[in-house]
C-alpha cells in the first residue's frame, strides 16, 4: 500500500474527521461526544499552532484513509513529562473504523507515518504516548521499532511513553533510512 499526505483542511475535512473520531472504535481519541463544530474548532486550533500539525493520509486514488498528527514535545502534549532530546517529534495516528477491514492496513499506515516523519532529516526520534490500555497500538508501535520506557500520567489518561529512533525503525522494518 502506498500513501501520500496532505495538510488537513479543517473546514473541508471536519465532517469526515467527525465521523472518524466519534466512532466507538476511536474511543482512545477521546472525542466521542464531540460535535461537528467541536471537531472543526479543535483542528482549526491545530492548524494555527506552529508546534502541532495534522495531515491526512491518502490512498492511491487520493481518498483520505487515515489521520496523522505530528507535534513538538518540547511545546505540546509532553511538556514536563519527560526530558526531550533534540530531534524528538511526537506523533498520533488514527485509522477510521470500517466494516470491511483490510489485512495489514493499520501496519502499513503506521509504517508510512513513521517513514514520513523520518523523511525530515531533523527527526531523530519519534515519541508516542498512547493510553496504557490500548494494547493493539502498543503491538503496532513495537512492530515498527518503538520501545516502551515507562508509564506517565497525563491530565486525560495514563499513557505508555515510548520512543523509536531512526535506527530502531530501520532495524524493525529492514528499510533504507
Amino acid at each position: 500500500m502506498t500513501f501520500t499526505f496532505r495538510p488537513l483542511d479543517p473546514p473541508r475535512d471536519a465532517e469526515l474527521l467527525h465521523s472518524w473520531v466519534t466512532h466507538p472504535k476511536a474511543a482512545y481519541w477521546m472525542m466521542q461526544d464531540a460535535s461537528l463544530v467541536d471537531v472543526e474548532r479543535a483542528y482549526l486550533e491545530i492548524a494555527a499552532d506552529p508546534h502541532h500539525h495534522a495531515l491526512l493520509g491518502l490512498d492511491e486514488d487520493g481518498t483520505p484513509v487515515f489521520l496523522m498528527e505530528r507535534y513538538d514535545p518540547v511545546h505540546r502534549e509532553l511538556v514536563g513529562l519527560y526530558e526531550p532530546l533534540p530531534g524528538d517529534v511526537g506523533m498520533h495516528f488514527l485509522t477510521p473504523a470500517t466494516d470491511t477491514p483490510v489485512h495489514g492496513f493499520t501496519r502499513a499506515v503506521i509504517t508510512a507515518v513513521m517513514a514520513h516523519l523520518f523523511e525530515d532529516p531533523a527527526t531523530s526520534r519519534v515519541v508516542v504516548e498512547p493510553d496504557v490500555a490500548n494494547t493493539a497500538v502498543h503491538a503496532l508501535n513495537e512492530a515498527v521499532g518503538f520501545v516502551a520506557k515507562r508509564e506517565i500520567r497525563k491530565p486525560e489518561k495514563r499513557a505508555l511513553l515510548s520512543f523509536c529512533t531512526r535506527e530502531q525503525f530501520v532495524a524493525a522494518l529492514g528499510v533504507a533510512a
